[in-house]
């Protein structure tokens, strides 16, 4: 297939353009006088804090050390060896938690599917120095988190009691509930599904059943079959609005390796998932150069996975922050927008109707027995008329 995509990049920065130039080039690649062009007047400080940024350092570091271009200054240089170090110690550490976590949840049998972090960097880019992560994300049978939680708990993790429940809406709503050890400053997310509602995730033993063992470590290690993996990826960037190029690059790397794309299109299609595959590979051929093939034809040909790409082209230009709060109030409306046209009309309905069962803001604003929450439904309405007029009486 060609790369006849069009995406408006116009606005693009200098920096952000000569980033992008990187991350498209193949190992071995040699550097063309447009890279050279663009290195003549770029700001070298907003380039480093670009790479920061999208979590791409590693590979950046890598490329540039590959190219040895004269373009390049000396602190540039220093400044992401420094933090490709920084990177390999974390990743190690990381490896280290994995393996220990590992153990101990099996000898608990709990079957454990590790989604992203060290296995994955693995995997994808044949060294975990290259890829960056913060945190250990796993995914759990539901029934098994109590047993899981207190494990943590037992190896001196603390619960982030963010989330807030009212009818065991929690399981639905949310998707993974977080673990910090202080002393060892780890994150663990435990997940007992892909994606918080109104996705179609595929069901625990479906995954189980089609997982990978790594190599990473000596002891068996677990995570997702290559199809599931696509698939949780591309769920997972297109959420968060591609706004780290970390994730786009993750998607070029895994479509250079085998894929069934006859299965993945059915797992995709089954999940109402096609126009968000198709929305990566878009932005995967565009803004990194990987390459289209015939048999991705049945994903890209819905001209909502276009649009979606397009609409992603406002969170690349910017250096967007969706983890941190506050969120800029633009972004936040713009972000509510483009969720809401991520979803299938199917879940949009699912999504709207969600808005009738009750909230912990009910029972914060009406606190009643448990015996009768479920008086919560009728008085829904109420509520949420009462919450609004005092919000805007103050």
């Amino acid at each position: 297939m060609k790369n006849d995509i069009i995406l408006h990049t116009e606005q693009f920065s200098q920096e952000l353009t000569l980033l992008l130039a990187l991350l498209e080039m193949d190992t071995g690649t040699e550097m063309t006088y447009e890279h050279l062009e663009l290195m003549e007047d770029v700001n070298w400080h907003d380039f480093i804090e670009l790479a920061r940024h999208h979590r791409v350092f590693p590979t950046i570091s890598r490329k540039l050390q590959e190219i040895k271009s004269n373009h390049v200054p000396t602190f540039v240089m220093s400044l992401f060896q420094r933090d490709y170090y920084r990177n390999t110690l974390q990743m190690l550490a990381l490896s280290g938690e994995m393996e220990q976590l590992s153990s101990h949840l099996a000898a608990l049998h709990i079957r454990t599917l590790f989604l992203k972090g060290p296995v994955i960097a693995a995997d994808l880019y044949g060294d975990v120095s290259l890829r960056t992560s913060c945190d250990l994300d796993l995914l759990i049978p539901i029934c098994q988190l109590g047993a899981a939680e207190k494990l943590l708990v037992s190896l001196g993790y603390e619960k982030d009691d963010y989330i807030t429940s009212v009818l065991n809406d929690w399981k639905w709503r949310h998707h993974h509930v977080t673990y910090y050890h202080p002393a060892k400053k780890i994150k663990v997310e435990i997940h007992w599904r892909l994606n918080p509602s109104p996705s179609k995730d595929p069901s625990f033993d479906e995954l189980w059943n089609r997982k990978r063992q790594s190599s990473l470590i000596s002891r068996p290690i677990y995570y997702l079959g290559r199809e599931d993996l696509f698939l949780f990826l591309v769920s997972h960037g297109a959420r968060h609005g591609w706004s780290r190029l970390r994730w786009l690059l993750d998607i070029k790397q895994l479509l250079k390796q085998r894929m069934d794309w006859t299965k993945l299109t059915n797992l995709l299609r089954k999940h109402q998932l096609l126009h968000i595959g198709g929305q990566a590979i878009f932005l995967a051929a565009k803004l990194l150069a990987a390459p289209l093939k015939e048999e991705m034809r049945p994903i890209l040909a819905t001209r909502k996975a276009e649009w979606l790409a397009e609409d992603t082209m406002f969170y690349v230009q910017r250096m967007i922050n969706l983890h941190t709060p506050p969120v800029p109030k633009d972004v936040e409306r713009y972000h509510k927008r483009y969720l809401l046209a991520l979803m299938t009309n199917r879940q949009k309905l699912i999504f709207f109707a969600s808005f009738l069962y009750p909230f912990p803001e009910d029972a914060k604003t009406l606190p009643l027995p448990l015996k009768l929450h479920f008086l919560y439904f009728p008085l829904r309405p109420l509520l949420w008329a009462w919450r609004k007029t005092r919000r805007q009486s103050a």
